[in-house]
């Protein structure tokens, strides 16, 4: 590693993100430490001062603004620049990692792109400064040297904090600048709009930075011939851009011209030894006279860019007072979901599956319930894909798992079949942990729980979309898990992957199971996937049985296991206790016998 290489310091207290930033990082030249709290942080600035640090606002003992405003207030470390990295989006914290000190802030899950964009141009704005100080200490006889040089830097600082040094576009700071200006000045009849590349990201990776610089390049270009006289063009960061427009005197107009901007990038982009096609989805704001802040425009217009690109690629969406509102919901929920754990909101239910010719009980699949403290039950349709999205599902599923092998290991000593099972579902976030292995090894260590006890079910989407979760099945085998696929027949299931998965078992979507016997009964399909099955050697369950039609013709196809409300709903651990110790005079002994 080169010596002179400048020195960057990850905090964060999450094994995961100190990799993936310090593996980026590492890869483009520069030097890294590492802290996983802000006491460890400080002791390593005293040691070396850093060129950079990239701090977690969310950190035990002490949070990231504090660390913040300790760096800042010692006399060595103050004109460190610090750049925040956070899931939260709400401008309130925004404006207090300014306060505390830090010149940018990164929000989670980032773009690798746009990291280092903020790193270069911040290590590049701190050279400038560092230069400048050195400048200080010139004699006094050359004052006027002094002062040419002087201005000469500041000239290249103020580039340097205003515009964007690939484009050299206005930059965020400098378009909140002109947006706060037009607010003080009361213009009227105007309108921003929030652009995002829709394909930018892949072809980033496919072709390499260099070409992707050379893309924004032609962005950028290709959006400043579309646009009139007097509209202003900024790069706010990655494959993002921000226009403000006058003269918009209706919705319809500002709709219009959203419209031109998205078929001004229909035509392909000509780069060397490339012609792409790289689509646009637009955000609007329009102006309505309700706003007093540069930061409420942004935060409006990139919600409604993200609405855009909801329905689809291509699209522009206008803001909405609705909108932000369920902006609010939507992080307030995060938060409550944050503290579900700590509250003792998340629960546990267990859904029996049965054999359906020997007619017992086999085991149980594990779901997780969330009973919100003045909402009551939400559903995990709801918090589920926002657990992915955040990044807590990491520490939810590991809740799962840990609690799952508690009660499974209780139910043993009480005298539960050593065969029975239980099938905890994954995430494909949890597959994608660097860490997950390590951590489900500690998990059975601590419950002395039998890997071959536990069937980990993951979908489609898990595999499909991540080469890597292959190789995490795999050893999940190798430890001696059963495994199950979800869901399937809902995705994008392949006998050739099929054949390379490690499965024992393949689970029937409801949605098939539960239209035998309608007219358009896909009997055919089930029988299909059953045969499928045990040509591959797998077993087969059904889910969603609610009907002795539906078991007669599962029991006829020889589908080996079932669950679903036929036989019993979700139950509490005392209810499953209950039944595991009587299941022969449970009601499904009843749907037997009438099947």
């Amino acid at each position: 590693m080169d010596s002179q290489a400048p020195n960057i310091l990850i905090v964060d207290d999450t094994p995961a993100n100190v990799r993936l930033l310090s593996a980026l990082l590492s890869v483009h030249g520069y030097q890294i430490r590492k802290a996983i709290n802000g006491k460890m942080a400080l002791l390593a600035i005293e040691t070396l001062l850093p060129d950079l640090i990239l701090l977690d606002v969310r950190m035990p003992d002490m949070s990231g603004y504090q660390v913040c405003q300790a760096i800042k207030a010692h006399p060595k470390a103050n004109s460190i620049p610090v750049i925040f990295i956070s899931a939260l989006g709400e401008s309130l914290d925004k404006v207090r990692a300014f306060e505390a000190g830090a010149v940018d802030y990164i929000t989670k899950p980032f773009e690798a792109s746009e990291v280092l964009m903020r790193v270069k141009t911040h290590l590049s704005l701190r050279l400038a400064q560092q230069e400048i100080e050195a400048l200080n200490v010139v004699l006094e006889d050359r004052v006027r040297q002094r002062t040419i040089q002087l201005e000469v830097a500041n000239q290249k600082l103020t580039q340097l904090a205003l515009y964007d040094s690939l484009t050299q576009l206005p930059n965020r700071t400098h378009f909140m600048d002109i947006l706060r200006k037009m607010l003080l000045d009361e213009c009227k009849n105007w309108a921003v709009f929030f652009l995002d590349c829709d394909r930018f990201k892949i072809i980033n990776e496919s072709l390499g930075h260099g070409a992707g610089d050379q893309l924004i390049m032609a962005v950028a270009n290709r959006l400043q011939e579309s646009l009139m006289d007097g509209a202003i063009l900024a790069r706010t960061g990655g494959d993002e851009f921000a226009i403000l427009s006058y003269g918009i005197d209706s919705l319809d107009q500002a709709q219009e011209l959203a419209q031109m901007l998205i078929r001004s990038l229909d035509r392909p982009l000509v780069i060397p030894g490339h012609e792409i096609f790289l689509g646009i989805s637009i955000g609007i704001v329009w102006h309505q006279g309700k706003y007093r802040e540069p930061l409420d425009i942004l935060r409006d217009v990139d919600t409604a860019l993200h609405r855009a690109k909801d329905f689809g690629r291509g699209r522009s969406y206008v803001f909405s007072d609705s909108m932000h509102q369920e902006a609010l919901t939507r992080l307030q929920r995060e938060m409550d979901l944050r503290r579900a754990i700590e509250q003792n909101e998340l629960f546990l239910v267990y859904e029996p599956i049965l054999d359906l010719h020997q007619q017992h009980l086999v085991g149980f699949e594990v779901l997780l319930r969330w009973k919100h403290s003045t909402q009551g039950l939400i559903s995990p349709g709801e918090f589920i894909p926002l657990a992915e999205e955040t990044g807590l599902i990491i520490d939810i599923g590991a809740w799962v798992f840990q609690n799952a092998c508690h009660q499974l290991k209780q139910w043993q000593m009480q005298g539960c079949d050593p065969s029975f099972t239980l099938n905890i579902n994954l995430s494909a976030y949890q597959l994608w942990d660097p860490g997950f292995l390590n951590r489900v090894d500690s998990w059975l260590d601590k419950s002395g729980i039998r890997p071959d006890c536990l069937r980990l079910e993951i979908t489609e989407t898990a595999f499909i979309q991540n080469d890597r979760s292959m190789q995490m099945l795999h050893s999940l085998k190798d430890r001696g898990f059963q495994l199950a696929l979800d869901d399937f027949g809902t995705g994008y299931s392949s006998l050739s992957y099929l054949q390379a998965l490690p499965l024992d078992m393949i689970k029937i979507d409801k949605s098939f199971v539960q239209q035998i016997g309608s007219a358009s009964s896909p009997r055919s399909l089930v029988t299909a996937i059953v045969g499928i099955a045990k040509t591959l050697g797998m077993g087969v369950v059904a889910e969603g049985i609610e009907t002795l039609e539906q078991l007669q013709y599962l029991q006829t196809v020889s589908c080996s296991l079932g669950q679903g409300y036929l036989f019993s709903r979700s139950l509490d651990a005392v209810a499953a206790s209950q039944v595991l110790q009587s299941s022969s005079e449970h009601v499904w002994q009843s749907c037997f016998a009438a099947a």
